[in-house]
C-alpha cells in the first residue's frame, strides 16, 4: 500500500477519535445491558445522550466536513493509486454518512438516546412485570422521535426503509417484499406438514447453570476462542458487541426449562464474534474506516445462523456432543436424542427459542406490525392484541401474557425499527453461501464429522469477513455465489430437515 497522503491521514486520525468516542458509548450499553443496576437507567441517559450530542457534533461539523472534502480532493488527484478503488469506496461512504448526520438536529439526537436508554429501561420492568401499559409510553415517544428522524433526512424512501438504512443499505420495501413472498406462502404450508406429529417445545430435562455454562465454555474453546480478547457475560437478550479492534464481547441466558437455549445462544452470538474478527484490519480500513464495517446486518446474522444452525443444530454435530451433555446430566442416550433436542420443529411463542422452520414467521409478523405502527397507522395500546391475533393465525399459538408476547423482544426498545428483517435476510444469506461453500470444499456437516471446523471459518475469512463495506448485502452474495439472492436454497433446506425430522 502506498504511503498515507496527508489529507488522508488527517481524516483517519479524526475517524479514530471518533471511533474511541463511539466505543465509549459502546461500553456504556455493554455495561447497561449486563451489570448496571436498574435505578442507574436516569444517570445512564444522560451520558449517552451527552456522548451522542458529542458524536453527531464530530460527524456533522464543518472542520469534519472540510476534512472528507479534503481527502476527495487528493483521491481526484491520485489516478494511479493501487488502492484508489477501496480509497473511494471509503469516501463515498462517508460522504453519505455526512450528509445525513448533517440533516439531522442536535436535539434531536439528544433525545433519541435519552429516550433509547429510558426505553430500554422502562421494557425491562414491564416485560418483569408483564405489562405492556408500562412500556407503552416509551415506545410512543421512540416511534414519534424516529418518524422526525425520517423527515428530517428526507430520502426518497419511506419511513421504514429510511430507518433500515444503517441496517441493510439500499435496501426497498419492494425489494424485501419480493424476496419475502415465497416465504409468506411456504413457510405455513411446511408448518403444516409437522401438525400430524406434534413435538413439545419445552425438554422434559434441565440442566444446572454451572453446567450449561461449562457446557458452552467447552463450545468456544472448541471453535477457537482467543480469552484475551473476547468477554462472555449474561444479558436479558443475548447480543454480540465490540468495543474494540481487540475486545470482542458476547451474552447469553440460562432459561428455566430449556436447556439447549444458552448454548444455541452462545453459538449463535459466537458467529457473530467471528464475523466481527474477520473483518478487514489494513490499516487504511482499520476499524473505524467503513470498509472495515460489516456489510449490513442480514450478512451479520447469516454469519450466527450459520454457527447456530449449520454447525450446531447439525446432525453431525450431535455425534460430536451427545457424549459430553450425558456427562453433565443430560438423559441424551445418543446422538439422535440429541439431535431431536436440538430440533424441536414444534412452533412456539419466543422467537430466540424458535426452531429453524417457524423463525420465519415469528420475523414476518415483527416486520409487518413495525411498518404498521410507522406508517400505516397502528396505534401503539393495539399492538398486544394485534400481536396475539398474527401469532395465533400464522403459527397457531398465543401468548398468555404480554411478556410471552409483543414485550419478549429488545429491540423496539432501542428504538432499532428495521432490524427485524435483516435476521430472516440472514437465513437467506446463509443457506445461499451454504451451497457455494458445500460446492467449494464440501458440506459443513462433513467437515463437522470429522470435528474440524476450521476449513469452514477459513472459507468464510476468503469469501466472506474480508468484503466488510466494499459491497452491499446482495452484491456480496451475487460476487460468492454467482446468482442473485433468493428462498431457494433456504426453502430446500428447510424442506431436508422436515423430512428428516418427521421420518421415523
Amino acid at each position: 500500500m502506498r504511503p498515507a497522503s496527508p489529507a488522508w491521514s488527517r481524516l483517519g486520525e479524526h475517524l479514530r477519535e471518533t471511533q474511541i468516542i463511539g466505543s465509549i458509548q459502546s461500553t456504556l450499553y455493554w455495561d447497561q445491558n449486563t451489570r448496571m443496576p436498574s435505578a442507574g437507567a436516569a444517570w445512564r441517559g444522560e451520558q449517552l445522550s451527552l456522548l451522542a450530542t458529542q458524536l453527531h457534533a464530530r460527524q456533522s461539523s464543518i472542520q469534519y466536513a472540510d476534512l472528507v472534502h479534503a481527502a476527495r480532493e487528493e483521491w481526484n488527484q491520485q489516478t494511479e493509486a493501487a488502492d484508489r478503488a477501496a480509497r473511494g469506496r471509503n469516501l463515498d461512504l462517508l460522504e453519505q454518512d455526512l450528509h445525513r448526520q448533517q440533516s439531522l438536529d442536535p436535539a434531536l439526537v439528544a433525545a433519541l438516546a435519552s429516550a433509547k436508554a429510558s426505553g430500554y429501561n422502562q421494557w425491562q420492568q414491564a416485560r418483569s412485570a408483564s405489562d405492556f401499559s408500562q412500556f407503552a409510553p416509551a415506545l410512543q415517544r421512540l416511534i414519534h422521535l424516529r418518524q422526525e428522524q425520517a423527515r428530517q433526512l428526507a430520502e426518497p424512501r419511506s419511513c421504514w426503509e429510511t430507518l433500515a438504512q444503517p441496517f441493510e443499505p439500499d435496501l426497498s420495501l419492494q425489494r424485501l417484499q419480493e424476496v419475502f413472498a415465497p416465504l409468506r406462502q411456504a413457510l405455513p404450508e411446511l408448518l403444516a406438514e409437522t401438525n400430524g406429529s406434534p413435538r413439545s417445545r419445552t425438554a422434559s430435562w434441565d440442566l444446572p447453570e454451572t453446567a450449561q455454562q461449562q457446557l458452552c465454555d467447552d463450545l468456544l474453546n472448541s471453535w477457537g476462542r482467543d480469552s484475551s480478547i473476547t468477554c462472555v457475560a449474561r444479558s436479558p437478550h443475548p447480543f454480540s458487541i465490540t468495543l474494540g479492534p481487540a475486545d470482542y464481547r458476547i451474552t447469553t441466558r440460562v432459561v428455566k426449562g430449556q436447556p439447549l437455549s444458552c448454548f444455541l445462544a452462545t453459538a449463535h452470538e459466537w458467529g457473530h464474534s467471528l464475523y466481527e474478527q474477520g473483518l478487514p484490519d489494513q490499516s487504511h480500513q482499520w476499524f473505524a474506516w467503513p470498509l472495515g464495517q460489516a456489510t449490513s446486518m442480514a450478512v451479520h446474522e447469516s454469519q450466527s445462523l450459520f454457527w447456530e444452525n449449520r454447525v450446531a443444530r447439525s446432525r453431525a454435530f450431535a455425534g460430536q456432543w451427545w457424549s459430553p451433555f450425558a456427562a453433565m446430566g443430560a438423559p441424551v442416550q445418543n446422538a439422535e436424542g440429541l439431535w431431536r433436542a436440538l430440533n424441536p420443529l414444534a412452533p412456539g411463542l419466543n422467537r430466540v427459542e424458535a426452531d429453524e422452520l417457524s423463525y420465519g414467521l415469528h420475523i414476518l409478523i415483527r416486520t409487518d406490525l413495525e411498518i404498521a405502527l410507522l406508517e400505516q397507522g397502528l396505534e401503539v395500546a393495539d399492538l398486544p392484541a394485534e400481536w396475539n391475533r398474527r401469532y395465533g393465525e400464522l403459527l397457531g399459538v398465543t401468548p398468555a401474557n404480554d411478556a410471552e408476547g409483543c414485550l419478549q423482544d429488545v429491540h423496539w426498545s432501542e428504538g432499532l425499527f428495521g432490524y427485524f428483517p435483516s435476521y430472516l435476510l440472514g437465513h437467506l444469506i446463509s443457506a445461499q453461501l451454504c451451497e457455494a461453500m458445500t460446492s467449494d470444499i464440501g458440506a459443513p456437516e462433513d467437515h463437522v464429522a470429522r470435528g474440524d471446523v476450521t476449513p469452514l471459518l477459513a472459507w468464510l475469512r476468503r469469501h466472506v469477513h474480508p468484503v466488510g463495506r466494499a459491497l452491499n448485502a446482495e452484491d456480496l452474495v451475487q460476487q460468492v455465489t454467482g446468482r442473485p439472492l433468493d428462498s431457494t436454497a433456504f426453502l430446500q433446506h428447510l424442506r431436508n430437515k422436515v423430512q428428516s425430522l418427521l421420518a421415523t
